[in-house]
């Protein structure tokens, strides 16, 4: 078993646990759930640098890599930076994250949030939606084509943004579909965790223009983008490259005003 199928099927008995715990109605009733949605898709199309910032405590590839730093001042921080949305991770087990970073960062922060989650359940984009997330994330790889449909389409009459990520060639095609906003390509290969910024060249084409590309994955310096920007990608997802700082909010300060410059 890969280290995707063991997060799908961790994933699978915690969201059963949260259903028996919280009512959808309970989600429902959030003082967020009716808070109009800032789009993701729309600030990328309009940005010159295109960075999406991470909060990540730690991943199963690198273990920890920052775990003293409060969500408040990160969000705070890549806000002050100028970036363009914050992935917030909130998958606990492996990354260290929960929802209450992304209701934290929605306290502290204006810019379009994004929850970066395993989802295989409605219900967890009820939960996007209720801690105030603008967008969610759709994993190809752990999806059939009817469930990308269909969660992408709850989404969206939720008011979300989706943004759908594809590591290859076999995952783009069979999930390409209106209720998309963005298509992420991840050049992380998820079997080995080797990086190479070659997938997201070689995937472009394929990708109609009426959806925002955004490359995610291995993006640590302005090299990447500048060499990333002539395939058409107006999005770029940083993971670890700030968070490993002590002040990711600088670093990305640093890294935009070098990018545009």
């Amino acid at each position: 078993m890969d280290i995707l199928e063991k997060i799908v099927l961790d994933k699978r008995k915690e969201v059963a646990l949260r259903k028996a715990l919280i009512p959808v109605s309970q989600l429902e009733a959030s003082v967020l759930f009716n808070r109009p949605s800032n789009s993701l898709a729309v600030v990328l199309k309009n940005s010159s640098s295109g960075i999406i910032a991470e909060h990540k405590r730690r991943s199963p590839s690198k273990a920890v890599i920052n775990n003293s730093l409060s969500v408040q001042d990160v969000a705070t921080g890549y806000q002050n930076a100028g970036v363009c949305g914050m992935s917030v991770l909130t998958d606990g087990k492996y990354f260290g994250g929960s929802l209450d970073d992304l209701l934290t960062a929605r306290a502290a922060v204006q810019m379009p949030l994004l929850r970066k989650e395993f989802i295989i359940d409605e219900y967890q984009i009820l939960e996007a939606k209720a801690y105030g997330a603008d967008v969610i994330l759709l994993i190809a790889a752990i999806l059939t084509r009817e469930e990308i449909k269909q969660f992408s389409e709850f989404a969206k009459s939720l008011d979300l943004d989706v943004l759908l990520e594809v590591h290859n060639q076999e995952e783009l095609q069979k999930s390409i579909m209106p209720s998309l906003d963005m298509l992420g390509v991840n050049n992380r290969n998820l079997k080995t965790f080797t990086v190479s910024l070659d997938t997201s060249k070689s995937l472009t084409a394929l990708i109609p223009n009426d959806f925002v590309k955004v490359s995610e994955s291995g993006i640590s310096n302005i090299e990447a983008i500048k060499e990333l920007q002539p395939y058409g990608y107006k999005g770029f997802l940083i993971g670890e490259n700030f968070m490993k700082t002590d002040n990711p909010g600088d670093s990305a300060t640093n890294f935009i005003t070098s990018l545009t410059s």
